[in-house]
C-alpha cells in the first residue's frame, strides 16, 4: 500500500510537469502624454453681432404739399445740403407776398401814429389836446411798432416755409429707395419717410457679450493674471455670414453701462472702416475681439480632456510610479486644438493623449512623449 500511494504521488508530479504553462502577466499599456508648460496666451472670444451704419437719417417733410420733383438716383451717395425733393412752392409764394405786404402795411403805420403821437405831445403843452388824446396816440405808435416787428417774424416763417419746399439731405450718406413719387401729397408730421440716408463710410457693429465672462476678464485683469491692450489699441477681428474674414480690423469704442435683464448680456459696440461698402446695416456678422493676454496661461490638447457621466472635465496624467491619476479641471476657451485650462492641472503635469480607451485611474502605464509614441 505504501509503494503503491508514493507511487501515484510521482505520476501526478509527472503529469503536472508536462502540463501547459500559465501566461505570463500582461505589460502595463503604453500611453502617450504632453507635459504642460506655461505661456504667454492670447484670450479671444467670437460674439454675433449685427452691423449698423455710423449716422443714419430719415428723410421727411417739414410743411404740406405736392411732390413735384425727385433729384436724387436712388442707392447713390448724397452730400448734406442736396436738394432731394421740389415740393410745389406757389402757395408759399403767395404766403410770403402776403406776409411782405402786411410788414409793409405796418412800417407806413408806424410813421403816421408815430407823427401823430409827436403833435399830440406839443399840443398838450398848450392845452391844444387833452392829455389823455395825447395817451392813446402814444400807444397806437407803441402798437404800430410792435405790428412792425410780427409782421417781421410772419415774413420770417413764410420765407422759412418757401425753403423747406426744397426737402434738403440732412447728411452726407448712400440714400436708400424712394418711398414717394412725384404727384404725392405729403404732409408734414407724417409717419412715413420719403427715404432714408446712412453714412456708412465706417459702420457700428454692436455685439453682446455675457456679463459673467466680462466680470471674469476684469477680475483677471485686476488680479494681473491677464494683460489688456488700451481701448484704442484693441483689435477686434470681423468674420462674413459666407464665413470670410473681413480683411479690416476695428477698434472696440466702449462696452455699455447696463446688462440686459432678459439674457444677461452687455452690448460692445465695434467700429469698423468700411471704405468698399461690404458691410451693409443689418448684416449679421460675428465678431472676434482680442481679449487680452494671460501672461501664464496653460495650453493642454483636447484630445486629452474629456467630460464624465456628472458633466465635469477630466483629465488623466501619469502620476509617481506610472501610475494613471484622474483630475478634475476647469477650461476657459478653446484656441485652436486646445485648451486654456484654469485649474486642476499645472505646469510640469503628463497629461494623457494617447491610449486613453478603457484606461482608467489607478492603472500603471508605459508613458512615452505623445510626439514619439
Amino acid at each position: 500500500m505504501k509503494v503503491f500511494g508514493i507511487s501515484a504521488v510521482g505520476l501526478a508530479l509527472a503529469l503536472a510537469a508536462c502540463g501547459p504553462k500559465a501566461p505570463p502577466p500582461m505589460p502595463p499599456p503604453t500611453v502617450g502624454y504632453v507635459v504642460l508648460r506655461t505661456e504667454p496666451v492670447t484670450l479671444t472670444t467670437e460674439l454675433p453681432g449685427r452691423v449698423s451704419a455710423m449716422e443714419s437719417s430719415d428723410v421727411r417733410p417739414q410743411i404740406s404739399g405736392v411732390i413735384r420733383r425727385r433729384d436724387f438716383t436712388e442707392g447713390g451717395m448724397v452730400q448734406a445740403g442736396q436738394v432731394l425733393y421740389e415740393i410745389d412752392d406757389a402757395p408759399y409764394r403767395a404766403a410770403l407776398l402776403t406776409a411782405q405786404g402786411q410788414l409793409a402795411q405796418a412800417q407806413a403805420n408806424v410813421r403816421s401814429t408815430g407823427n401823430q403821437a409827436q403833435r399830440y405831445r406839443q399840443l398838450v403843452v398848450v392845452n391844444g389836446v387833452s392829455k389823455q388824446d395825447a395817451d392813446n396816440a402814444d400807444a397806437a405808435s407803441d402798437q404800430a411798432r410792435a405790428a412792425v416787428i410780427s409782421g417781421r417774424g410772419a415774413v420770417k416763417s413764410a420765407e422759412v416755409n418757401l425753403a423747406f419746399t426744397r426737402i434738403r439731405a440732412p447728411i452726407s450718406g448712400r440714400i436708400g429707395r424712394s418711398l414717394i413719387t412725384p404727384g404725392a401729397l405729403v404732409q408734414n408730421g407724417q409717419t412715413d419717410a420719403l427715404a432714408t440716408i446712412q453714412r456708412m463710410d465706417q459702420v457700428y457693429v454692436d455685439v453682446t457679450q455675457s456679463a459673467a465672462d466680462l466680470i471674469n476678464l476684469r477680475a483677471a485683469v485686476h488680479g494681473g493674471d491677464v494683460t489688456q491692450p488700451g481701448p484704442d489699441r484693441a483689435r477686434v477681428q470681423l468674420i462674413l455670414p459666407n464665413g470670410a474674414v473681413y480683411p479690416i480690423d476695428g477698434v472696440m469704442k466702449f462696452a455699455d453701462v447696463t446688462v440686459d435683464s432678459t439674457t444677461g448680456a452687455v452690448v460692445v459696440r465695434v467700429t469698423f472702416p468700411n471704405p468698399n461698402g461690404v458691410l451693409l446695416p443689418g448684416l449679421y456678422v460675428r465678431a472676434r475681439l482680442i481679449e487680452g493676454v494671460r501672461q501664464q496661461g496653460l495650453l493642454g490638447p483636447q484630445a486629452g480632456v474629456t467630460h464624465n457621466e456628472r458633466g465635469q472635465a477630466v483629465a488623466l496624467v501619469v502620476g509617481p510610479d506610472n501610475v494613471v491619476a484622474q483630475r478634475i479641471v476647469k477650461t476657459d476657451q478653446a484656441i485652436g486644438d486646445k485648451w486654456v485650462i484654469t485649474d486642476g492641472l499645472k505646469a510640469g503635469d503628463k497629461l494623457i493623449v494617447d491610449g486613453l480607451l478603457n484606461l482608467h485611474p489607478g492603472a500603471k502605464v508605459n508613458p512615452r512623449p505623445a510626439a514619439a509614441s
